[in-house]
């Protein structure tokens, strides 16, 4: 398989997205790079092309850049290039740690949308305390829904679940101010009645405190929400793990303290590293367009690419418009 990305995309570009290509390819010895952006610059970092090619462009994406019209006038941004790879048929998904919204409306615009998917949604992957992880979405893809819409993002977050992440049952629940049924306000409301009758391991209403401690495989609501939450966990547990440093390096005690944690510490902060679980897909569209995170490293790039390289190996986009139709 190909996987088409995005070099030029993000705050390591392109030093960490080549490096994290590379390792990618002595990994999976099933998938080829393509690299799209300055071949000049992309050189610079690339010690092997083994199975990996160059598609050259000037042209980028800026994280200023209006989204919508920079899309539609930087035809040949590097990030459009990719997708419009993927829309030709000459990769089998793109990824980009650039422009959020640039990316979306090239998921939309270039590779398309499933027939029945009224709204694409965004959706990452988050750890829990026991390291199994959850799926959360939409986190920002529409700020606005209706019920039908977060049935469908239940559905595809179910349908990723099984087939990407290996789980059997996964358990869907929808995000609510309190677990009784009767709770929240419209939109819940009618969202519940729509999940209760779908074809999937549907467990109620969830509460956003118990989401890091596994409470279900996947968790639904809206963009405005769902955006909301994840920089809250994100801000939180930086905001922690400052506090940490801190108090660990306080005096000449809590050094010595400090040395003696290091080991369990640096496995806490591994199972907590939300890039270990890849990047957030853009689930809803003809194939899998993932967004990795702006400051991603090498690792994260290379996790990126082994979340797009399982959606393509388990035809997640196809089991999704199967469902949908």
């Amino acid at each position: 398989m190909k996987i088409a990305i995005d070099s030029m995309g993000g705050d390591n570009a392109p030093k960490e997205i080549v490096l994290g290509a590379m390792r990618a390819v002595r990994e999976f010895k099933d998938i080829k790079m393509i690299l799209v952006g300055d071949e000049e610059e992309i050189a610079k970092h690339l010690t092997s092309n083994e199975r990996i090619e160059i598609v050259h462009t000037k042209e980028a994406i800026l994280g200023t850049d209006e989204p919508v019209r920079a899309v539609r006038k930087k035809k040949d941004a590097s990030m459009v290039l990719a997708a419009r790879l993927v829309a030709e048929g000459n990769a089998d998904a793109c990824l980009s740690a650039g422009n959020t919204g640039a990316l979306m409306a090239s998921g939309l615009f270039v590779v398309g949308r499933i027939k029945g998917i009224e709204r694409p949604a965004l959706a990452p992957t988050l750890p829990t305390i026991g390291g199994e992880g959850f799926v959360l979405l939409d986190v920002g893809a529409n700020a606005d829904a209706k019920p039908e819409h977060l049935l469908q993002y239940a559905l595809m977050g179910s349908i990723y679940s099984q087939k990407a992440r290996g789980v059997t049952h996964p358990r869907v629940g929808l995000l609510n101010i309190g677990t009784e049924e009767k709770k929240g306000n419209d939109l819940t409301k009618q969202a519940y009645a729509l999940l209760k009758e779908a074809d999937i391991n549907f467990i109620g209403n969830i509460e956003a405190r118990d989401l890091l401690q596994g409470v279900a495989d996947v968790a639904v609501t809206d963009g405005f929400t769902g955006n909301m939450i994840l920089k809250t966990i994100e801000g939180t547990a930086m905001s922690v793990f400052g506090m940490l440093k801190t108090a660990l390096t306080g005096s000449m005690k809590s050094k010595l303290a400090a040395a003696v944690l290091k080991p369990d510490l640096r496995v806490l902060k591994n199972k907590m590293d939300y890039t270990e679980y890849g990047g957030a897909g853009l689930f809803g569209l003809k194939a899998p367009v993932i967004k990795a995170h702006g400051s991603s490293d090498a690792n994260a790039i290379f996790n990126a690419i082994r979340q797009a390289r399982e959606m393509v190996l388990h035809d997640v986009s196809g089991t999704i418009r199967d469902a949908i139709e």
